[in-house]
C-alpha cells in the first residue's frame, strides 16, 4: 500500500451536508409505530395514507434520510421493493452488463499476469510493501452467471443503470475537474504495479470474469452483498462509480449513497460520486455501526481514495482475509464521524 498518513487514507463516505431537517412536528401525539417513542420528531416520518409514524433509523431497511414524494408505511405498501428476479440467460446477462467476447490474447495476458505476480511473491515479502491482488472470480460458470443475475436483480429494482466507470454527465461536473493534484493535503498515488493491477480487474469483468460476490436481499438491510467464495486480504473488490458532481450541487440532495471524491482546498471544486442513477456492485455494499464494538468487528473493507494517473479513483478493498458466506463491510466515515450509522444494524 502507500506509506501516506492514515488520514490520508479512509475518507468518510460523503462531505455533503446533511439535508435540511424537517419542521418539528407540533402534535405532541404523534408516536413512531415501531419503538413506541415521540422522541426525535425530526425524525417521524408520517404515512402518506394513514397518518401513522415511523422513525427513519426504526424502519427495516433504514432510511437515512426523509425520501421525496409520497412515502407509505409497511402496513399499507404491500411491497417496498418488486424482487423480479433476473433471467438466468447467458444471452441476456452479456447485453445487460455489455460483456465482451474474450479473445486467447486477452486471456493470456490475465494469466502471464498471475503468473508473474507468483513468481514476485518473494520480492515483495523482502521489500516488506503490500501490493493490492486482483479478484479471483468463482471457477463455475454458471455460478458467475447467478452473481451477474444477482447484481442485475438489485439493479433493475433500484431504477439503476449499470455502470462500471465514473460517468460524467451534461450539467454536472466534467472530467477535467477531476484532478487529484486539487486534493487538499495530497493524495496517495496509486503504484504502477497496482494500476495494472486494477486494469487487469477491469478488463476481467469485461469479459464475464466476475468478482465472486452475490447480492442478497435482507428484510433487515435491503439489498446487501456477502462473499461468494474466499478472498484474500488486500484484494481489489471494486471500483465505487457513478455520476459525478460538485458538491455545491448536491447540498441539499437527500441521497444516502453519495461518496467523497475530491476535497479540494477551495470549496467550489469538490466533488462527490452519486450512484443513485448509474453505478455498479459498489452501491449494495452496506456501512458498518461504527458507534459500536460489535458494528465495527463486522468491517472487512475499506474504503481508499487514490490519485490514478492523475485523477481521483475511489476503491474498495478487502482489509483481511474474508470467507465465503461472509457479508461485506466498511466504515462510511473512516476517521470523520459525522455520517449517522448509529442505527445501522
Amino acid at each position: 500500500m502507500a506509506s501516506k498518513p492514515a488520514r490520508m487514507v479512509l475518507r468518510r463516505r460523503t462531505l455533503a451536508p446533511k439535508p435540511l431537517p424537517k419542521s418539528p412536528l407540533e402534535d405532541n401525539d404523534v408516536y413512531c409505530e415501531e419503538c413506541g417513542s415521540g422522541d426525535f420528531p425530526a425524525k417521524l416520518l408520517l404515512c402518506d395514507k394513514c397518518d401513522q409514524g415511523y422513525h427513519l433509523f426504526c424502519l427495516r431497511p433504514i432510511l437515512v434520510s426523509v425520501p421525496k414524494g409520497s412515502w407509505f408505511c409497511p402496513s399499507c405498501s404491500k411491497h417496498q421493493i418488486q424482487l423480479n428476479s433476473f433471467p438466468l440467460v447467458q444471452t441476456k446477462i452479456v447485453d445487460f452488463f455489455r460483456i465482451q467476447r474474450s479473445s486467447d490474447s486477452t486471456q493470456k495476458l490475465s494469466q502471464d499476469y498471475r503468473k508473474k505476480r507468483k513468481r514476485a511473491g518473494s520480492l515483495v515479502m523482502s521489500k516488506k510493501k503490500r501490493r493490492l491482488l486482483p479478484f479471483n472470480p468463482s471457477e463455475d460458470p454458471a455460478r458467475r452467471l447467478e452473481q451477474m443475475a444477482s447484481l442485475a436483480t438489485a439493479l433493475i429494482a433500484t431504477g439503476t443503470e449499470f455502470r462500471n466507470e465514473l460517468t460524467y454527465m451534461p450539467g454536472m461536473a466534467p472530467r477535467s475537474a477531476n484532478r487529484a493534484a486539487l486534493e487538499q493535503g495530497g493524495m496517495q498515488v496509486l503504484s504502477k504495479e497496482d494500476t495494472e493491477t486494477l486494469k487487469l480487474c477491469k478488463s476481467m469483468m469485461e469479459r464475464g470474469e466476475w468478482p465472486p460476490l452475490m447480492v442478497v436481499f435482507d428484510p433487515h438491510e435491503g439489498f446487501t452483498v456477502e462473499a461468494d467464495r474466499f478472498i484474500k486480504d488486500l484484494t481489489i473488490i471494486t471500483e465505487y462509480v457513478g455520476d459525478v458532481d460538485y458538491l455545491k450541487n448536491r447540498e441539499n440532495d437527500d441521497g444516502d449513497s453519495m461518496m467523497t471524491l475530491l476535497s479540494a482546498g477551495n470549496p467550489s471544486k469538490r466533488l462527490v460520486i452519486c450512484p443513485d442513477k448509474h453505478s455498479n456492485i459498489a452501491r449494495f455494499i452496506n456501512g458498518i455501526n461504527n458507534h459500536t464494538p460489535d458494528g465495527k468487528k463486522k468491517q472487512n473493507l475499506k474504503c481508499v481514495r487514490f490519485d490514478v494517473n492523475g485523477e481521483c479513483r475511489v476503491l474498495l478493498i478487502a482489509n483481511r482475509d474474508i470467507p465465503k458466506g461472509e457479508r461485506l463491510y466498511y466504515d462510511y466515515n473512516g476517521y470523520e464521524h459525522e455520517y449517522p450509522t448509529e442505527h445501522f444494524v
